[in-house]
C-alpha cells in the first residue's frame, strides 16, 4: 500500500523553503550583488549548512534534502524564538527590511539566507 506521509513530508519541506526564499534568500541575493562582505558571509554560512546536513545528520543520504534543509531552518526559528528573554536585546531570525540593513544582518538571519543558497544550489 502507498503511504502517503513521506510524500507529504516533502511538499510541507518544499512550502517552508519558498517561503523562506521570498522572505531571506531573494532579498540577501539582491543585496549580497551589491555588498561583497555579505556575499562571503553567505558563501561561509551556505559551506556549513551543507556540512552540517551532510555530515551531522545520520543516515542524511536517505531523506530528501529539502526536507533536511526545512528541519534545520525551523529549528533555527526555533532556538531564536526560545532564546528571546524579556529585557534582553533581542535576538531576530526576521530578514532585514531593505538591502542596506543586510550588511548589518545577524547570525540568524544570515544562517536562514544560506539555507536558501544551499537549497538553490542542491536543486540545480
Amino acid at each position: 500500500m502507498f503511504s502517503l506521509g513521506p510524500a507529504l513530508l516533502e511538499v510541507s519541506a518544499r512550502k517552508i523553503l519558498t517561503r523562506l526564499h521570498k522572505t531571506h534568500g531573494m532579498p540577501a541575493l539582491a543585496a549580497a550583488a551589491e555588498l561583497p562582505a555579505l556575499s562571503a558571509a553567505l558563501d561561509q554560512h551556505a559551506a556549513a549548512v551543507r556540512d552540517i546536513i551532510e555530515l551531522g545528520v545520520e543516515d542524511a543520504a536517505k531523506v530528501p534534502v529539502s526536507v533536511l534543509l526545512a528541519g534545520y531552518a525551523r529549528g533555527l526559528v526555533d532556538q531564536v524564538r526560545e532564546a528571546q528573554e524579556p529585557g534582553r536585546q533581542a535576538l531576530t531570525s526576521a530578514a532585514p527590511d531593505d538591502l542596506g540593513s543586510w550588511a548589518n544582518a545577524g547570525w540568524a538571519q544570515l544562517r536562514l539566507a544560506s539555507v536558501c543558497l544551499h537549497a538553490a544550489h542542491v536543486s540545480a
